[in-house]
């Protein structure tokens, strides 16, 4: 056993030991300090569990990231993933009509409005796979660093998404929440000093939770509204924030297709698209939604004197600034002015200058000392 692996098995053997405690531990007035302190070294302690998994080479998924933004298409089995990645994105994933067919992670490019956009289809995930029944917490592990998730769900089983969303929550991976707004100077000493506490955790808790991550010497402000969970999860670096929407697979078996849709919508307040993936329904509206809910922008380079277009992709709210240093660095430098076209200036060829903020089909052309 390498040494790696015995690290591992230690950490795997201490997790279990606090857990033990933790589920022995009567919860009243009295205890209140210790199961606090006792979660805190649960979720370090798992932390640390990620980090020995992710340097034992071979271990899970490894997804590597291409393209203008990353996309998985997350269901249970049978619900139409390969079918759908197949219709919407450059690839030829096996379908069949039973579950488990998609055993790997198969990669596949959508484009939409000149972007580049990778695709996931991901294995079939199973109730308890946070706990790594059919190779779930692999899975779950690589939806953690996509830009946005597809729930793919079977309209006839609606019920599988409050199930992955709980599936994804026990590992920390939450859906269409902003990620919390809180800093955290660590100090050499003076103790755990809060100068903001916007949260739900009363200032002793918080203080008790970082003595139990290991934090003893630190000055926290937290200016968001979150749970005590949400706050353990994000200082020990476990946490996630995706965005997420809803492929309603398979309208085709279910008259009132739309009442579910809006059903759906209200209750987990996610953009919901009605599609058929075999019959090729509504997928144009569903790649429209895509690109939207990613939160980025195609814009076009047009050289001075030149009517070739060069689409750029960027993230909403990027400037000339942003632009440029994506073409080269040293084009920051050199910049003088832009001059645009499009949604964002007032007047055909406007002059703008760097902190000029760009929007969707913009044209840009770089004028240079």
């Amino acid at each position: 056993m390498s040494m790696m692996d015995r690290k591992k098995e230690m950490l795997e053997d201490k997790l279990e030991d606090l857990k033990a405690e933790y589920s022995k531990t009567k919860d009243n007035k009295k205890t209140n300090k210790h199961i606090r302190i006792l979660r805190a070294k649960i979720a370090k302690v798992k932390r640390e569990i990620i980090i020995a998994s992710k340097r034992k080479h071979g271990e899970g998924f490894f997804v590597k990231k291409n393209g203008d933004a990353t996309v998985a298409l997350v269901g249970f089995p049978s619900t139409g993933k390969s079918s759908l990645i197949n219709a919407i994105a450059n690839t030829n994933s096996k379908t069949a009509p039973y579950a488990f067919t998609t055993t790997t992670i198969i990669p596949g490019t959508m484009i939409y409005k000149d972007a580049h956009i990778q695709v996931f289809d991901m294995p079939g995930l199973i109730e308890n796979a946070h706990l790594g029944v059919g190779g779930g917490r692999m899975v779950l592990s690589a939806v953690s660093v996509v830009d946005l998730i597809v729930f793919t769900i079977d309209i006839n089983h609606v019920e599988h998404l409050r199930q992955l969303i709980d599936e994804l929550n026990a590992l920390d991976i939450f859906i269409n929440k902003e990620k919390p707004n809180i800093l955290i100077k660590k100090e050499f000493t003076g103790g755990v000093k809060i100068e903001i506490n916007k949260s739900r955790i009363p200032d002793r808790d918080v203080q008790e939770i970082l003595v139990g991550l290991g934090i003893y010497n630190a000055i926290i402000s937290i200016w968001s509204d979150i749970s005590e969970d949400e706050f353990i999860s994000y200082i020990s670096e476990r946490s996630h924030y995706i965005n997420a929407i809803v492929a309603l697979n398979k309208i085709d078996t279910y008259p009132n297709y739309e009442e579910v849709a809006k059903r759906i919508e209200k209750e987990f307040n996610m953009k919901v698209v009605p599609i058929s993936a075999t019959n090729k329904i509504n997928l144009e509206l569903l790649k429209r939604e895509i690109y939207n809910n990613l939160n980025i922008i195609t814009i076009y380079l047009k050289p001075r004197g030149e009517e070739k277009l060069d689409p750029m992709v960027l993230k909403r709210g990027s400037t000339i600034k942003d632009a440029a240093r994506k073409v080269h660095t040293t084009l920051i430098d050199e910049l003088k002015c832009a001059y645009v076209n499009g949604r964002s200036v007032k007047f055909l060829n406007q002059r703008v200058g760097a902190d000029h903020v760009l929007e969707e089909g913009d044209v840009v052309t770089f004028i240079t000392h």
